[in-house]
């Protein structure tokens, strides 16, 4: 079938909604005209009921049309009769929700007619106490009053408790049981509940250990590697005191220095970050000069790269920026940004440092060009092992910004990378004062 054909076969179609309406119509006439004509018998009222069904439906038709193009509906305002059948099956299935549990739909069916009966009473008294025996009325509605009330009082609640609970659960207070005696089906609501959160403390509890046990398998095997790789590190110097025999071999004696060094650099590493992270570290925290401390890194950090590394601009707002801090790890902070950024920074550019205080925070800030295409995201830097050179062309940890922002979170402040097509900058915010951080991220 071509195009024209399904565009003339389409237009030829009624929409639904026309066709319920010329359909009521029709039938309507039909029923008209089989009464007029006494071909079908029916009395007044159920002639009326189903002239009156016809006509609330193509109203109802017609009021849609008006209505739903300004709801969430509105584009289906072609089919509004689909609409009414969606709502219509949605408020059946509310019902049917009564009937998953049978002693629940039990109460909700007594309860309603309680209330019913309870309603009916209290209108005779108010209206018409003078024409009926309240002998009947009277002690049902004080039933009502003390019997039912309490009941539902004590279903709400139950309700409020539950919401309560959750609520606490929800915000990490997982230590939080919801409790609601009794039986019923808000009683077990809360049962379930209180066995999730132990499945989930659970859960927390068996990770929390995995970690630990990591953590001190990577800190046994760094501390067991440290000893025999000192023995090598002492036995190559002792080799490059003596006279060797050839050029190649002292080469040899080079590289095995490097690597070996390199090694030791990779141990230390990792030795830090499994104590940062098992939270066993403890800070010696006095009053420092960040700025000395800053000044201090980057000329070391220069003077080990040689003077043919990227220059560094630095803009320091105050000569001395004091703050109490742990000058050691700040410091280790410093100098493994700095080195970072000399690193990776793209030949002919400068790396350019901010260094500035407000009333609270000492506010860092580092600046580079990378010589490298930066297509992953910021955050994966700060974990264990991630290289932004990924083709791992230059020596590095993967672990340098781990331990940065493990330092900074045990300091309670904040650390975050920027990313700007080849621009890369990390911001610090250090705070002046000691604060207690309850809460330390693992790296």
């Amino acid at each position: 079938m071509d195009t024209k054909s399904k565009k003339s076969k389409s237009r030829s179609q009624i929409p639904s909604d026309y066709g319920v309406i010329l359909a009521a119509l029709l039938l309507g006439i039909m029923i008209w005209a089989l009464r007029f004509f006494n071909i079908l018998w029916m009395n007044v009222l159920t002639f009326e009921l189903i002239i009156t069904f016809l006509i609330v439906v193509i109203l109802l038709i017609l009021a849609g049309k008006w209505f739903f193009p300004y709801t969430r509906y509105a584009d289906y305002r072609d089919h509004v009769v689909r609409i009414y059948l969606q709502l219509l099956r949605r408020y059946l299935s509310v019902w049917q929700i009564l009937f998953l549990d049978a002693l629940m739909t039990f109460k909700f069916v007594v309860l309603f007619i309680l209330t019913a009966f309870a309603g009916g009473c209290i209108w005779i008294l108010v209206n018409h106490s003078y024409s009926y025996d309240l002998r009947l009325v009277i002690p049902y509605v004080v039933l009502y009053l003390f019997i039912v009330i309490p009941y539902l009082l004590n279903k709400l609640q139950q309700l409020i408790k539950i919401v309560r609970g959750t609520r606490d659960i929800s915000q990490g207070n997982i230590q939080s049981a919801i409790s609601v005696q009794g039986k019923g089906t808000l009683p077990q609501l809360a049962g379930y509940i209180n066995n999730m959160k132990l499945g989930y403390q659970n859960a927390l509890e068996n990770q929390m250990k995995s970690e630990r046990l990591k953590t001190e398998l990577v800190s046994n095997v760094s501390h067991d590697l440290k000893t025999p790789l000192t023995s090598i590190i002492n036995y190559v110097d002792l080799l490059k005191k003596e006279e060797l025999p050839s050029d190649k071999t002292r080469s040899y004696v080079d590289i095995l220095d490097r690597k070996a060094l390199r090694l030791k650099v990779l141990i230390e590493d990792l030795f830090e970050v499994s104590k940062m992270t098992s939270g066993i570290v403890e800070l010696d925290i006095q009053f420092v000069d960040v700025a000395t401390l800053l000044k201090q890194a980057i000329a070391e950090v220069s003077s080990s790269f040689g003077d043919d590394s990227t220059p560094v601009r630095e803009k320091v707002a105050n000569p001395h920026i004091y703050a109490h801090l742990d000058g050691n790890r700040i410091w280790r902070v410093f100098e493994n940004l700095i080195g970072n950024a000399k690193k990776y920074a793209l030949p002919g550019t400068r790396i350019y440092i901010y260094l500035d205080e407000t009333e609270n925070d000492v506010h860092f800030k580092i600046q580079n060009t990378a010589s490298y295409e930066i297509d992953f995201a910021a955050d994966e830097l700060f974990e264990r092992f991630k290289r932004a050179d990924e083709s791992r062309q230059t020596e590095g940890s993967g672990l340098g910004l781990a331990i940065v922002k493990s330092i900074v979170e045990l300091h309670a402040g904040k650390i975050s990378i920027e990313i700007n097509g080849d621009q890369f900058n990390v911001t610090l915010d250090l705070p002046k004062t000691k604060r207690w951080n309850p809460i330390v991220q693992s790296i």
